[in-house]
C-alpha cells in the first residue's frame, strides 16, 4: 500500500471493485473505510457492551476524568471476551489485509472503548513497528452510531506519507537510562508536522457496522468529547503481517542497531508468531553473521539440484539455498558443484 511503485503494482494483482478502492484509498490517505462484514455484528455489539458497561463507572468518569480530557479503554479485553476476540479475528478482515499488503495479517492486540479516547494525535509506528518498515495497520469499528459530540476518531490525511519518528531524531536514547517513555515525547515533533505541512483533521462518524482501516504511521487520535454522557462504543484490533520482525521504537536505540523485540501471538491462533529478518529466523541472524561466506563459485541453483530435500524445503519457504548453505551446507560437507 505505500510502495512508490503502487500504480505499477495494483493492474498486476486483480483486485475486484471494491477492494482496488479500498487500496487507493489507503494509498493516498493513510486510512479507508469499509462495511465490517459479520452476520452477527449486532448480537456481538450487545453482548460486547453490557459485558464492559458493568465494568465501566460512567458517573465516575464523568466526574474525575472526563474534565482532564481523559478517555476510558479496555486493553487486550480479546483474553476475556469471546466476542471481542472474534471481531479481531474476523477472516473477512483478515483476507482483505492480506491482499492489501502482500503478506498473511495476524491480530495481536485489541483496544475498547465505552467513550471517546480523547487521545492527543499520534503514530502508531513508535508504539508498534516492524521490519521492514510499515507492516502494521489499525482497524477501528463502530459498535453504536458515533455522534459528533462523543468525541469521535480524528486523523490527518496523508500524514502516513510523512518521515516515522525514531528516538534519536528528537534526543531520546535508551541504552543506559531508566526514564520511563510514552509518547508524550513525540508530540513536539507531531504538531510541528502538522503545522508546517497545512494538514487538516478529519472527523470518522461513522454508523454502527462501519471500520476504517488505518496505516502504521497515520497521525490519529481522539477529538474532545463536548457531551460525556454520550457513548462512543467502539474496537479497535492492531495488525501485523507475517515475516516480519517485531519492534517497539519507543523502547529501541534503532539507529546503532538496538531493537526492542516483541514477542508475539496470533489472536485468531492463539499460536506464538517468530520474529524474522529477511526469511531468516531472528535467532539465527547472530550464527548467520558469525558463519563464513559461501565460495565465490557457489551456484544456488546446482545446490538445490544436488540437494533434493534443501530444495524441498526452499519451495516450502522455510530457507534460502544461500543460508542452507551458510547455516548447515558447509558443515554437513554438502555439494555445490
Amino acid at each position: 500500500m505505500e510502495s512508490p511503485f503502487f500504480e505499477t503494482i495494483l493492474p498486476t494483482l486483480g483486485f475486484d471493485d471494491e477492494t482496488e478502492r479500498v487500496a487507493r484509498d489507503l494509498n493516498r490517505d493513510g486510512f479507508a473505510v469499509f462495511r465490517f462484514d459479520d452476520a452477527a455484528l449486532e448480537q456481538r455489539a450487545e453482548r460486547i457492551k453490557a459485558h464492559l458497561g458493568g465494568l465501566f463507572d460512567a458517573v465516575g468518569w464523568r466526574r474525575d476524568e472526563w474534565p482532564l480530557g481523559v478517555g476510558r479503554r479496555y486493553f487486550d479485553f480479546w483474553r476475556h471476551d469471546a466476542d471481542v476476540a472474534a471481531i479481531a479475528a474476523n477472516q473477512t478482515v483478515i483476507r482483505l489485509l492480506g491482499d492489501l499488503y502482500g503478506r498473511s495479517a495476524f491480530p495481536f492486540q485489541t483496544l475498547n472503548f465505552p467513550v471517546g479516547s480523547q487521545q492527543h494525535y499520534h503514530s502508531d509506528a513508535v508504539h508498534f513497528s516492524s521490519v521492514p518498515e510499515r507492516f502494521m495497520c489499525g482497524v477501528w469499528l463502530a459498535l453504536e452510531d458515533v455522534h459528533e459530540d462523543a468525541g469521535p476518531l480524528v486523523y490527518y490525511p496523508g500524514s502516513h506519507r510523512w518521515p516515522i519518528v525514531y528516538n534519536d531524531q528528537i534526543g531520546v536514547r535508551i541504552a543506559g537510562t531508566t526514564t520511563s517513555r510514552d509518547q508524550t515525547m513525540y508530540e513536539p515533533y507531531w504538531r510541528a508536522m502538522v503545522e508546517t505541512s497545512g494538514a487538516r483533521p478529519r472527523h470518522f462518524l461513522p454508523k454502527k457496522g462501519e471500520a476504517l482501516i488505518w496505516s502504521a504511521n497515520l497521525l490519529h487520535g481522539g477529538a474532545p468529547q463536548r457531551d460525556p454522557t454520550r457513548t462512543r462504543w467502539s474496537q479497535v484490533t492492531h495488525y501485523f503481517f507475517a515475516d516480519c520482525c517485531y519492534t517497539t521504537p519507543m523502547l529501541s536505540d534503532t539507529a546503532i542497531g538496538r531493537p526492542f523485540v516483541r514477542e508475539m501471538v496470533d489472536i485468531a491462533s492463539g499460536r506464538h508468531v517468530p520474529n524474522v529478518y529477511v526469511d531468516v529466523p531472528l535467532s539465527d541472524v547472530e550464527r548467520l553473521a558469525a558463519d563464513p561466506a559461501p565460495p565465490p563459485d557457489f551456484d544456488a541453483d546446482r545446490y538445490l539440484a544436488l540437494n533434493p530435500d534443501v530444495a524441498a524445503a526452499v519451495a516450502r519457504r522455510a530457507t534460502t539455498a544461500i543460508d542452507h548453505y551458510r547455516l548447515h551446507g558447509v558443515k554437513e560437507g554438502r555439494r555445490y558443484r
